[in-house]
């Protein structure tokens, strides 16, 4: 457990880090959450699990991304752009990875893409500008964990 990693990083609501935490245990990932005030209870209050859930408690996201990256990891961003990987192609996670889900409305700073290693576009054909982010995340973790 734990070579997936979603990353919520900028979060907005906490209904959507409960939903990523049981998404994270039906895959055997962990979930990445920063260290703002109103997160401990949100991830309380979202933990319907019966075990203790995998949560890595992050500072500073843009330092702990790059210090993941210098080890190993690879980071995936989920996120709409120009090189961008389409989610059917998207290949099962071969080493650590970290799933970087963006802010609900402003998506993945720009300070953060230049630490992407690969972007990951869910291709849509209705009239919303995105995904839920807590549906964005299980898209991808499912894909990247080889169960889709």
């Amino acid at each position: 457990m734990g070579h997936l990693t979603a990353a919520p990083l900028w979060p907005l609501h906490g209904v959507n880090l409960g939903t990523l935490l049981r998404t994270c245990d039906a895959v055997g990932a962990c979930l990445a959450v920063p260290r703002l005030p109103w997160v401990p209870e949100a991830i309380r209050r979202g933990n319907t699990l019966r075990q203790q859930a995998c949560v890595h408690w992050v500072g500073d996201p843009l330092k702990w991304l790059a210090r993941q990256r210098s080890a190993g990891t690879a980071v995936l961003g989920v996120e709409l752009a120009e090189d961008a990987v389409r989610l059917a192609d998207l290949p099962m996670a071969r080493r650590p990875t970290i799933a970087l889900l963006g802010h609900e409305s402003d998506g993945i700073p720009p300070e953060a893409l230049d630490l992407l290693d690969q972007v990951v576009e869910i291709p849509m054909i209705g009239t919303g500008a995105s995904l839920n982010v807590a549906v964005a995340g299980s898209l991808v973790l499912y894909k990247l964990a080889g169960f889709a």
